[in-house]
């Protein structure tokens, strides 16, 4: 297939159409961007296609002429089918061109007629296929697509590595898909020019598969299933999609504790070789199949006496590996062995978890396979799962235990003693803890249709709360349900008043109205003797009077983190330990805070807590960040998120506090883009409190990117919510004074003084010292912007000086930069030219230096920026186009700049400490400012500079 476009731009397609694959795309068009071509490899089913027509999609119109060609296997014996393909249709164009016998030979080739052999017309047919690609190339650029090349023919194979390989300099570049199973790619480069990129497609992550299977069509899967679906998949996209269809189609979903379903048209594709193996040897592969962690000895126990060699033969045939470090057995792809247990009769799988149930070693796994070997209710079977379930949860694997309980709750008796809804909540509770929200409130609205007992009922109305998260809005409807059947018990009353607590901050954004409900449900509990709801309510009283300034908080405090304690709470993201933790940060005891949220966090990992988990991670890289440790914060905060996105807890704080460390420590692009998400979700769940921090992160990320007037418009809105809310506590959010700065560079120095007066009298009651270094420095710029420059280098030093014995790394290297501007610039940027030069050394290094020490990337840019010289150039007669270049953004300016030295895309991210994606990103902006369309018009524009 052939398509004649005049030479333009490529044109972007939608993002979402590909997921998991921003880097990869990026590398490929870079190369594609530089004329290189390039080589898609990896194994079946990975997405080759899908992104080899991507790109193909976004370079057509870059091309004159493009041509196609998709190989198949059935076809593959036929010679000079894909050479046909690709020039079948633009022979006529180019055949005039050509010598007689290079004509003959191709046409011959071609068209099937005669008997033209690369044996017989060897020189001719690859000289003419070499000619045909330089006259259309000779018109415009050319690109060939080529999808699957192992299933090219011999000949057309040969013929085209012939030419690519002496191409040169000819407009012809190669984008080309090749499946392969591990990095036996190098053979298919030979088809493709010198100096071609090869990119492999690796597996997806789980949160990839997740939104793969949700932009697909397949919503409502709980993250449970679609973790299963991630790991029996491999992170192959193809296999993702049939399994969450073949889950679609089946109304009945695998037991607890079972493999998924496995469609037929995966089982035919992963199971083909198993017809090579005996009946023993694929009896032996079952069990292995069935088994959590299956060695030899395990196949042993289980009655598979010849299991070394059955398991020989079946890593000879490519199903099975062994482990080299460790006795393990593995599957060469964990959907063979989803595969090859769905292929077996219901019998015959019971029989293997019979045989497993007695050979295990692990208690939990041979209840597990007690479970699935047994049919029916049975007390016993139902009394082993519970205790395997206990065992679990001691063990920190909530998520083993969920699944026990679920397995114990089919087997009990409707007669017993727990009964099985209430082995039901108690497995909801366990997902609650392993952090699969989706299964814990589906659990508890099926034990809600049946049960009418007031303390099972309020025990899942608690767990539908909890599987909220953040989103309490949605879950309105229910807390007058569960006020209802609580009735006068002050035990099941005090679990309702401490969600209302967290419904009055959330969603009405009343601090006030939580607090009061939090000290209604810690006296409820109290006289029920429920300690670990009263240690709750407590913590979360704490909490609320800490941020509010109420002088009750030290007292509140206190009595949350007396004795006894419950192990549980005590370690809970909600807990005292996480008061007391918010206690220290915010009073500036640093050292204290680190060593009480990394103890938090290594006792909630040992115990499995994952939400929690998440919770602690973004809390230590909080106090990493304050501590002007950037590089480790920005780690801590992409692993919470990480984690965050794939249980769906805490999605948004996880967000809003990355985003803080992108903007200190890594891409400030990246970090505009995180606060605005973070906001975006926090208003749709209609939380206020978090609302207001994604917009001081996004204020904060807007002022380190230079955009001072958004930083003022983010930063007004959190202090008008913040009063709304009742926070008077500065260091909370630590954003009053980017506000201040803000203002003082779009020339607002009243307003910022004002905001300075007050936020300094709350920080004076309660002792924040750290808040009040900060608004010195931030007092320091207005003086310095009303010319009283002497008096703003005083304030500025003893800033400085107090912020590095409070252990602010971060803080103190932003007032050392002040400084340096200070004593450099006459008239600094954004401040009103009032003034003169001040006298005292003029140099940056002491800034650069500290912020080095913090590995704040963007800062050091920014200090960098200011150290370099203006050039001085001649004077020349104004243009549009020049007037524009000089009306850029600094980082505009930077990119263009380099693109005029020749850079590479590449090379200018590696250069300015940026990502490709955001050169890329910048560059779009560059040329629509300058109402250009590519690179080359840059290079002009600064040809016409130099000559002007």
């Amino acid at each position: 297939m052939t398509v004649r476009r005049d030479f333009k731009e490529p044109a972007r397609s939608r993002p979402d159409l590909l997921i998991g694959r921003e880097e990869l795309l990026s590398g490929a068009r870079e190369q594609l961007v530089s004329g290189g071509s390039v080589l898609l490899h990896g194994p079946a089913g990975i997405g080759k296609s899908t992104v080899l027509r991507t790109l193909a999609a976004e370079y057509t119109g870059a091309a004159g002429t493009v041509l196609r060609c998709s190989a198949t296997e059935s076809e593959s014996h036929l010679p000079f089918l894909a050479l046909a393909d690709l020039l079948g249709l633009v022979v006529d164009q180019v055949s005039g061109r050509l010598p007689a016998a290079q004509r003959t030979a191709l046409e011959s080739a071609l068209t099937g007629r005669g008997e033209s052999t690369l044996q017989r017309d060897g020189l001719a047919l690859r000289l003419a296929v070499l000619s045909a690609l330089r006259a259309l190339a000779a018109k415009g650029p050319v690109l060939v697509v080529a999808d699957d090349l192992q299933w090219l023919d011999p000949a057309s194979a040969e013929l085209l590595g012939f030419a690519a390989r002496r191409l040169g300099d000819t407009p012809v570049q190669l984008l080309c898909a090749v499946r392969t199973e591990g990095q036996e790619y190098d053979r298919y480069l030979r088809a493709l020019p010198p100096d071609s990129l090869a990119v492999r497609l690796n597996p997806l992550s789980r949160t990839q598969v997740s939104a793969l299977l949700t932009h697909r069509g397949y919503t409502g899967l709980p993250r449970s299933t679609a973790r299963d679906i991630h790991r029996t998949s491999g992170g192959n996209p193809l296999f993702a999609l049939e399994l969450g269809r073949a889950l679609a189609e089946n109304p009945t979903p695998p037991r607890p504790g079972e493999p998924l379903h496995v469609p037929t048209s995966l089982r035919a594709l992963v199971l083909s070789r198993l017809d090579m193996l005996s009946n023993e040897a694929r009896r032996t592969l079952l069990v292995a199949s069935a088994g959590a962690r299956p060695t030899l000895t395990l196949l042993h126990a289980a009655g598979r006496d010849n299991a070394e060699a059955e398991t020989a033969q079946a890593a000879a045939l490519g199903l099975l590996a062994t482990e080299p470090e460790g006795p393990a057995l593995r599957f060469a792809h964990p959907l063979i062995s989803a595969a090859l247990y769905a292929e077996a009769p219901a019998r015959e799988r019971r029989a293997v978890h019979a045989a497993l149930s007695t050979a295990a070693s692990d208690p939990i796994e041979r209840a597990r396979h007690l479970a699935l070997a047994t049919t029916g209710t049975d007390p016993e079977v139902a009394a082993r799962l519970a205790d395997a379930a206990a065992q679990a949860r001691d063990r920190g694997a909530p998520s083993v235990a969920a699944s026990l309980g679920l397995l114990a709750a089919r087997h009990t008796p409707a007669s017993a003693v727990p009964g099985p809804d209430e082995r039901r909540l108690q497995a909801a509770e366990d997902a609650i803890t392993a952090g699969e929200t989706d299964l814990a409130r589906d659990i508890a609205r099926e034990v809600l249709t049946r049960v009418t007992v007031a303390a099972d009922r309020v025990r899942a109305w608690m767990v539908v709360i909890e599987s909220a998260g953040q989103a309490l809005g949605d879950v309105d409807a229910v807390f007058p349900q569960a006020l209802a059947d609580a009735g006068e018990d002050p035990g099941l009353l005090a679990l309702v008043h401490y969600q209302l607590a967290w419904r009055g901050l959330v969603v009405q954004g009343d601090f006030a109205e939580g607090r009061e409900q939090a000290a209604h449900a810690a006296g409820l509990a109290a006289r029920a003797g429920d300690r670990r709801t009263e240690l709750l309510a407590l913590a979360f009283q704490a909490q609320t009077e800490t941020l509010m300034g109420h002088p009750d908080a030290p007292a509140t405090i206190d009595r949350a983190l007396r004795e006894p304690q419950d192990p549980l709470v005590a370690c809970h993201h909600n807990g005292p330990g996480l008061t007391r933790f918010r206690w220290l940060l915010m009073g500036d005891q640093l050292a204290e805070a680190r060593a009480t949220v990394t103890a938090l966090l290594r006792e909630v990992r040992r115990r499995g807590m994952v939400e929690s988990e998440v919770h602690f991670l973004r809390l230590l890289a909080e106090t990493e960040l304050r501590s002007g440790h950037c590089g480790r914060a920005l780690d801590l905060a992409r692993e919470s998120l990480r984690l965050a996105r794939d249980s769906g807890i805490g999605e948004v704080a996880s967000a809003l506090l990355t985003s803080f460390a992108e903007a200190a420590g890594g891409d400030v692009d990246r970090a505009l883009a995180l606060a605005r998400e973070a906001a975006d979700h926090a208003e749709v769940d209609g939380d206020q409190m978090y609302v207001s921090r994604a917009l001081a992160a996004l204020g904060h990320a807007q002022l380190v990117a230079g955009d001072a007037p958004g930083a003022v418009r983010s930063l007004r809105r959190v202090r008008e919510l913040e009063s709304g809310l009742g926070i008077t506590d500065p260091a909370r959010g630590r954003w009053h004074g980017d506000l201040a700065e803000a203002l003082v560079r779009t020339g607002e120095t009243a307003e910022a003084q004002d905001l300075i007066t007050v936020t300094r009298e709350h920080a004076l009651r309660l002792g924040r010292e750290g808040v009040l270094a900060v608004l010195d420095r931030a007092e320091a710029l207005v003086r310095a912007g009303r010319g009283e420059h002497v008096a703003a280098l005083g304030q500025l030093t003893s800033a400085q000086d107090r912020l590095a014995k409070l252990g602010y790394g971060l803080e103190e290297a932003r007032a050392a930069f002040a400084l340096a501007t200070l004593r450099t610039v006459p008239r600094p940027l954004g401040f009103p030219r009032t003034g003169g030069a001040v006298p005292g050394p003029t140099s940056y290094d002491e800034a650069a230096r500290l912020f080095r020490r913090c590995r704040a990337l963007p800062w050091l840019r920014q200090v960098e920026a200011a150290t370099v010289p203006a050039p001085v150039e001649p004077v020349v007669a104004p243009s549009p186009a020049l007037d524009a270049l000089d009306g850029l953004a600094s980082m505009e300016r930077q990119v263009a700049a380099l693109v005029m030295e020749g850079a590479t895309n590449r090379e200018i991210a590696g250069r300015l400490f940026i990502s490709v994606k955001t050169v890329e990103a910048t560059l779009t902006r560059v040329y629509r400012k300058l109402g250009i369309r590519s690179r080359v018009d840059i290079v002009r524009l600064a040809a016409g500079r130099r000559t002007s």
